[in-house]
C-alpha cells in the first residue's frame, strides 16, 4: 500500500531541510551570523522558502505513483501536481543563490548551489514516487556530522577577492559545535515568512527578512 500524501510531504521538507543543513557555505554563513544574530532561524526558513516552490502533495487527492509525478485526478478540484506545477532544477538553484546573496550576503561562486539544487529534485521526485531512499540518506549524513564544524572562506558580497573553499574539522571541541544546531535532532522547517514571488517579468523576488 503507498504511503499517504502528508507522509509524502512531510518527507520531501524533511529532506529538503537536510539539504541545507548539509550544505558547507550555509553552514558557515550560520556559524558566522552573516545572516545575523538570528541566522539559524533563517535557514529555518531558507528550507520552508524552497519546500513552497513546490505544491503541497498533502492537498492533493492522488495517490503516490510509480512513474515520475503523480497522476491529476480526474474529478478532485485539489489535483495531483502535474509536470507544469513543479519548479525545475534550475529555479531552485536560482532561489538558493539569491537567498544567499540577499539574506546571508555571500556570493556562492562555485557549483555547490547546483549540487544541493540536484539533491532537492532528487528528494521531490523520489517523494513523488512515494519513496524515501534519499531522506534517509542525508539523515544519516547529518547524523554523521555530529561534533563537527565547518571552516573555510566564502565570497561575500563585499569583498570580492576572497576565493571560495571550505573543510570540516572534526578535531573541534563540542563547544564549538553548539554555534550550530545538535547534529542528531531533526532539521526544522519555518514557513510564516512570505513566499518566494516570481514578477512579470519572470524574475524570482525574495522578501528580505527584517533584522
Amino acid at each position: 500500500m503507498p504511503p499517504i500524501l502528508a507522509t509524502c510531504q512531510t518527507n520531501f521538507e524533511q529532506g529538503v531541510a537536510l539539504a541545507l543543513h548539509l550544505w558547507p557555505a550555509l553552514t558557515l554563513a550560520v556559524q558566522n551570523n552573516w545572516g545575523g544574530a538570528d541566522s539559524s532561524d533563517k535557514r529555518d526558513w531558507f528550507a520552508g522558502a524552497i519546500v513552497e516552490l513546490f505544491p503541497d502533495l498533502s492537498k492533493t487527492t492522488a495517490a503516490p505513483s510509480t512513474s515520475t509525478t503523480v497522476p491529476a485526478t480526474q474529478n478532485g478540484t485539489a489535483a495531483a501536481p502535474s509536470a507544469d506545477d513543479e519548479p525545475d532544477q534550475t529555479d531552485v538553484e536560482t532561489v538558493l543563490l539569491q537567498v544567499m546573496l540577499d539574506e546571508f550576503e555571500v556570493n556562492v561562486d562555485d557549483d555547490s548551489a547546483f549540487e544541493v539544487a540536484e539533491q532537492v529534485m532528487r528528494v521531490r521526485n523520489e517523494c513523488l514516487r512515494g519513496k524515501f531512499d534519499e531522506v534517509a540518506a542525508l539523515q544519516r549524513r547529518f547524523d554523521s556530522r555530529k561534533g563537527t564544524k565547518v571552516v573555510g572562506v566564502l565570497t561575500r558580497a563585499d569583498d570580492e577577492d576572497q576565493e571560495t573553499d571550505w573543510d570540516t574539522d572534526d578535531d573541534e571541541d563540542e563547544e564549538d559545535s553548539d554555534e550550530d544546531e545538535e547534529m542528531g535532532d531533526a532539521p526544522p522547517v519555518k514557513k510564516e515568512k512570505e513566499p518566494i514571488e516570481v514578477d512579470e517579468d519572470g524574475f524570482t523576488k525574495v522578501t528580505r527578512k527584517k533584522k
